[in-house]
């Protein structure tokens, strides 16, 4: 499909690392881009707001760094994700950030704001913007939005229920710009999988939270190479929107994860249950973490995902051979 120069020339796994809230910070999204995929964290990881200037600068200055010495290997660019909903009091301050930086990418969450995209491409930024069904998709798209993350069945967080070859399908159908699929994707194999859907771009967020430059507690991240995808529970409880969180969390926050609540949807916060709070004490997760075996780099992580992708790329071309083979004779 048609991608940008940014992401098109620049990136050596066809792929997005998702922003994880208070998970991603700079080491964690330097790595990430060194390494060749795009690397992101959301604005609102940064606090105070005063830090995220500094947060922008280390990453700014040490990926302009390594592309001096290292010229025939340049990072990837890097993204930043703004929660656009009218409850994100410190937008402006965020945006005005990003402006001062020229961030590369902007990752739009929880909402489509004209206003914000024509901020970003303003000072030469791509939006991507995350839906969860074709609806918001043609929201997005028609409020200034570059391209889609289609945020399907089974990815960590805040999730859509809808198969990926459903939506892919159906979003191709009227959009041809970039595409970037998420749900359930922590393999290389993985990758090569959303693009034959018909995505460009897969999107990888939980695999991410068990690599050594991650800001998880180590519990969550050993908890992350011990569960599967049975341990993963979808419920809008803790924050009123739909998310995929582990069972082992859930648990030890006291609660039965299989007779949990429904809560009011129009509620948009991030407490939980008492004291314990999502996101820090729910622990965020999607169903593809049955592939993650240990807390590792997360430069070796992505030169694993390279070296799947190219063996099931290999795989797959000789499969279309032998198959093409057997028609002909």
């Amino acid at each position: 499909m048609a991608l940008p120069g940014l992401l098109r020339d620049r990136l050596r796994l066809p792929a997005i690392a998702a922003p994880l809230f208070i998970v991603s910070n700079p080491k964690l999204t330097i790595a990430q881009c060194k390494a060749g995929l795009v690397g992101s964290f959301p604005a609102l990881n940064a606090r105070p707001p005063s830090l995220l200037d500094e947060w922008l600068a280390e990453i700014t200055e040490t990926l302009a760094a390594h592309d001096r010495a290292y010229p025939e290997a340049k990072s990837a660019p890097f993204a930043v994700n703004q929660i656009v909903h009218r409850s994100n009091d410190r937008l402006d301050h965020d945006i005005a950030m990003c402006e001062k930086y020229k961030v590369p990418i902007i990752i739009t969450s929880l909402g489509a704001r004209p206003e914000v995209n024509d901020a970003a491409h303003g000072f030469g930024a791509i939006v991507l913007h995350d839906i969860i069904t074709t609806a918001h998709a043609h929201k997005a798209l028609e409020k200034g939005a570059d391209g889609l993350i289609a945020v399907t069945a089974g990815a960590g967080g805040h999730a859509g229920g809808l198969s990926p070859f459903a939506l892919i399908q159906e979003i191709r159908a009227f959009f041809q710009g970039p595409l970037a699929l998420s749900g359930a994707i922590a393999t290389g194999r993985s990758i090569l999988a959303a693009q034959a859907l018909g995505a460009d771009l897969a999107y990888i967020g939980s695999a991410f939270i068990a690599t050594t430059e991650a800001n998880a507690a180590p519990e969550y991240k050993q908890t992350i190479t011990e569960a599967e995808a049975a341990d993963i529970v979808y419920t809008n409880l803790f924050t009123g929107v739909h998310g995929n969180y582990l069972r082992q969390s859930i648990v030890a926050a006291g609660l039965d994860p299989d007779k949990l609540p429904e809560s009011d949807p129009s509620r948009m916060n991030f407490e939980s249950a008492g004291t314990k709070k999502a996101w820090r004490d729910i622990w965020g997760c999607g169903q593809g973490i049955g592939a993650i075996k240990d807390v590792q780099p997360a430069g070796e992580l992505i030169a694993q995902f390279q070296a799947q992708y190219e063996d099931a790329l290999a795989e797959l071309r000789a499969a279309s051979a032998s198959f093409h083979r057997r028609q002909m004779s």
